[in-house]
């Protein structure tokens, strides 16, 4: 494994901070391909990144996780490796953000989770959050989801960082075969 680069600059740009994280990712996986091992380390390097980023001092992160496609029913998503409470098991696809990141396919930046219709309050500490679904082959493999306790705690930036991280991710790691 090649040294991970650390975050040493809290104000650094967010562009900045999520090369490096990219980097800390890309690390981590190298040499691993097993998806627990690698989101279950993902999700604490993203998690306290992100906490270490000055943008979020004042209202935190509070989850940053996966949830994965059930491989017993491939239209709702199981909790998996995460950092923060205790979570929501079981979401269907359409429900909540992670299932409309799920179904649509598309990342979800919701700037205040009291205004998405169908919202799924795990933590009602948690005030916006942004879900980017891992597609491989055309198959929904499941998303990461992250909540902050700050109102417009994620911006596009955001969003581009995370996505080309979920794409690392991706490629990484060797997934299951769905049985359902």
């Amino acid at each position: 494994m090649k040294e991970i680069p650390a975050i040493t600059d809290q104000s650094a740009s967010k562009k900045d901070f999520y090369e490096i994280l990219l980097a800390q990712v890309e690390s981590i996986c190298e040499g691993q391909t097993f998806w627990v091992t690698n989101l279950s380390n993902v999700s604490s390097i993203i998690y306290h990144g992100l906490m270490s980023l000055s943008h979020f001092q004042n209202k935190p992160i509070n989850w940053c996780g996966f949830y994965l496609t059930d491989p017993k029913n491939d239209q709702q998503l199981i909790l998996g490796p995460f950092q923060g409470k205790v979570a929501c098991t079981l979401i269907p696809f359409g429900k909540g953000v992670c299932g409309t990141a799920a179904k649509t396919r598309e990342t979800q930046v919701v700037k205040d989770v009291h205004q998405f219709a169908g919202h799924i309050a795990c933590d009602s500490a948690s005030n916006s959050e942004i879900v980017v679904p891992l597609v491989k082959d055309n198959r929904v493999l499941g998303v990461l989801d992250i909540d902050c306790e700050k109102t417009e705690g994620f911006d596009e930036e955001d969003r581009k960082g995370l996505e080309v991280i979920v794409e690392a991710i991706i490629k990484s790691c060797e997934w299951p075969e769905t049985s359902a």
